[in-house]
């Protein structure tokens, strides 16, 4: 380091880190890489779409791959893309409300700048040729046919003759959220019904059977939010195929109180259900509910419960395996912010349905499981062989007798919970400066094993990266972060993602645009095989000559190296030298310090999961010893602060990090210690005002004047006045610098700071060698 008065400056100008810590900091885990929106764009991983007029306003997204083509739905449009990087040629349909329709929104009292539009939230197949999108109308649902044309045609425009109310598959409102899907011709969704969001429902409707719906007297569904709705075959039998649906509702609570609670739902109907002959007649007759829970186990019996379902993600798997639901979870709590992702098997899930159902005596007492007897069929199984009696076939619900009809009106809801995986969250994550929004999951083959990688969509326009490795059924998940991607420019939530394993890309969706985004990229970990193994990727292998992307069906190679349970690269590359790695290419950089001043040695590891050691090696000692840090000597995130300087602090520090057991050395730097009686002779007293600098010497004030000056300059009061210090202590006694520096404070940049710089590192240089008895090449090779 160079003398007192510089190295303070040096340190107050950006390089001293801004709190002090005795090791990595503990909580949430960092991601291990983070790229920004130019990161991004500059390595081509992702592409972004923001339309001819900026901002889309996007409420729907349909990946459609048969046709290589992604659709969007948006504020009084339509718009089609093809599926390439740079998003050749989109094409857009324009769909505003019909003439006089914004006015009457307005005047009903919406807002007519955000609500009083056409916002499209439904797209999906029709036939071959046509999507069917439905929109809010200013607040008049309406529904219609988009003409795309086949495969390889790139066409879209609206069928003006196919125009319909949408009432029923679409909501009102821009705002509300609602669940659809379709099953051929038929759309089931759960939504609101009603101008006034009131209503709830779970509607089928736009198929050649008539229309069914939920009874709003029966009080099925409380104020619920809809997340997701999906047909999930059960068998081989397609009689007992069901649509499912993921909400959160808002129920009264047990307490006597007039409080509600909050709790997360899964509800199935039968997709042959008709509804009743004499009662539930146009209702469904096969809608049963039950709780989600994911909570995490404390001590005795108590439990964090995550209660507000975010979104949901199905894995399907390879045949014969069960499908497995992921759910995002977040807190409702006013203490804290959390999320917590769960994983259920469908199988779970069915067996909750095939258990007791729940009975409650009056509106005042504790819900228990039913113990009367079950009507023959059961309530809430779809009418297939199953239900067939010698004399009497139950081939529709139609012919169901009354009473199971009334049963299953009476006890909608299954007495036990459906409990996540191993009894509790693969991933949890508090006090969070986003919030989580949406889920993705990709299951990659790597080579020690099979691994789930997921995506988390932020209200940051960011996207999360994340594994959760599970050693036992006993232990808890170890959570790994890969990356953390800036996706959007602008931070905005992430309201829709989609992924296409065919591609490898993930497809993001904001109000803004929409990002086309590859799952990996490989290179950007590393260029050594160390890098690559400890980044603990499971699409991402080195193969000997760079980190590339693992690909399993191409048998077993030695070159591959690979260990995402563990990302042990002393184990993986063993080729290559640990001391080589570690040592050999780490040069040595000598650094001054003068006694009793402060002097800092920076080290930053590449990587933020890296645990960090220094070693000292002082003269004559026969090895290195590790730092003792103290009040004197603190161990920053940023590097070694010394806040007084001793010359026993002289020596060779190596600054190592340490990750999964392997160690690599960082830096390694040169601490030499002027010592106090040295300043005199380094720094001969400023000349008087009527006498020029001393030829050769160095202006500069007394090392005495110098401390007076560093301790009321490092007063919180008189710190806006450091930088114009370090203008003077740099500059002064030199005309050349003087000007310069005067230029800079008028808010140009300065030359002579730079110029400085050097010439007082020359002369101190000097100054030591002269000290030392070396040669000038001797001083400049150090």
């Amino acid at each position: 380091m160079a003398p007192s008065a510089w190295a303070l400056c040096w340190l107050l100008g950006g390089l001293l880190p801004r709190g002090a810590s005795s090791g990595p900091s503990l909580g949430l885990s960092v991601p291990r890489l983070r790229l920004s929106y130019e990161d991004l764009l500059s390595a081509n991983r992702s592409a972004v779409f923001l339309g001819p007029r900026g901002s889309l306003n996007l409420q729907a997204m349909y990946l459609d791959e048969y046709r290589e083509r992604l659709f969007l739905g948006g504020l009084d449009a339509v718009y089609s893309l093809r599926l390439n990087q740079a998003w050749p040629d989109p094409r857009e349909v324009l769909w505003p409300p019909q003439p006089g329709q914004r006015e009457e929104c307005a005047r009903s009292g919406k807002d007519p700048l955000t609500e009083c539009a056409n916002f499209v939230r439904v797209l999906q197949p029709h036939n071959r040729t046509h999507l069917l999108a439905c929109g809010t109308g200013a607040f008049q649902p309406v529904c219609a046919l988009i003409s795309v044309g086949y495969r390889g045609e790139h066409v879209l425009h609206l069928e003006p003759g196919s125009v319909e109310s949408g009432r029923g598959r679409c909501p009102y409102d821009p705002n509300h959220p609602f669940a659809s899907t379709f099953v051929g011709r038929e759309q089931y969704t759960g939504l609101t019904v009603d101008f006034l969001g009131q209503e709830p429902t779970i509607f089928r409707n736009g198929g050649p059977r008539p229309a069914l719906s939920s009874n709003p007297d029966q009080s099925l569904l409380h104020d619920p939010r809809f997340v997701m709705a999906a047909r999930i075959p059960e068998n081989s039998d397609h009689d007992n195929d069901k649509v499912y649906f993921f909400f959160t509702e808002t129920v009264p609570s047990l307490d006597g109180d007039s409080s509600h609670v909050t709790v997360s739902r899964v509800g199935r109907v039968c997709m042959n259900d008709v509804g009743g002959q004499r009662v539930l007649v146009n209702r469904w007759s096969t809608f049963l509910k039950a709780r989600l829970v994911c909570s995490v186990p404390g001590p005795g019996s108590a439990e964090t419960h995550f209660d507000q379902l975010e979104d949901v993600f199905l894995l399907w798997p390879k045949p014969g395996k069960s499908l497995e639901v992921y759910a995002l979870f977040s807190t409702i709590s006013a203490v804290f912010q959390g999320f917590a992702i769960c994983v259920y098997h469908m199988a779970d899930i069915w067996e909750v349905f095939n258990g007791p159902f729940a009975h409650q005596d009056g509106p005042q007492y504790q819900w228990r499981p039913y113990e009367g007897k079950v009507p023959f069929p059961r309530p809430g199984v779809c009418p297939s062989k199953m239900t067939s009696r010698p004399g009497r076939s139950f081939r529709s619900t139609r012919d169901y007798p009354d009473e199971v009809l009334r049963f299953t009106r009476a006890h909608p809801v299954m007495f036990r919970p459906v409990r996540p995986r191993l009894g509790r969250p693969v991933l949890v994550k508090t006090h969070l400066a986003q919030k989580l929004h949406q889920i993705v999951v990709d299951r990659v083959e790597a080579e020690d094993g099979i691994y789930d990688v997921i995506f988390l969509g932020t209200d940051s326009g960011s996207v999360l990266k994340v594994i959760a490795l599970q050693e036992g059924a006993s232990a808890k998940p170890e959570e790994v972060v890969l990356e953390e991607l800036q996706v959007f420019k602008v931070p905005t939530p992430i309201t829709e993602m989609e992924i296409s394993v065919k591609r490898q890309m993930l497809y993001v969706v904001s109000r803004l645009g929409v990002a086309q985004l590859r799952l990996h990229q490989c290179e950007t970990y590393g260029t050594a095989c160390v890098e690559c193994c400890l980044a603990r990727d499971p699409y991402c292998a080195w193969d000997g000559a760079s980190c590339t992307r693992y690909h399993p069906n191409l048998g077993k190679r030695r070159s591959r190296r690979q260990d995402i349970r563990h990302g042990n690269p002393a184990l993986q590359c063993l080729d290559q030298s640990q001391e080589e790695e570690a040592v050999g290419l780490v040069a040595t950089t000598t650094v001054y310090g003068t006694e009793h001043n402060s002097t800092f040695l920076e080290c930053l590891p590449k990587y933020p999961q890296a645990a960090v050691r220094w070693l000292l090696q002082r003269p004559g000692d026969e090895g290195p010893d590790q730092v003792k840090t103290d009040e004197r000597v603190l161990h920053t995130e940023r590097g070694l602060l010394f806040r007084r300087l001793s010359r026993f602090d002289a020596g060779i520090y190596t600054c190592t990090s340490l990750e999964h057991g392997f160690s690599q050395t960082v830096v390694r730097l040169a601490l030499v210690v002027i010592v106090a009686s040295q300043l005199d002779s380094l720094f001969p007293p400023e000349p008087r005002p009527e006498e020029p600098p001393a030829r050769g010497g160095l202006a500069s004030a007394p090392p005495k004047a110098w401390y007076k000056d560093i301790l009321q300059l490092t007063s919180f009061a008189n710190l806006p006045q450091v930088d114009e210090y370090c203008g003077r202590v740099w500059c002064r006694g030199t005309a050349e610098c003087s000007g310069s520096f005067r230029s800079r404070s008028q808010g140009k940049q300065a030359k002579g700071k730079s110029w400085a710089r050097l010439e007082l590192g020359k002369r101190v240089k000097s100054r030591v060698q002269a000290e030392h008895n070396r040669t000038p090449r001797e001083v400049e090779t150090t």
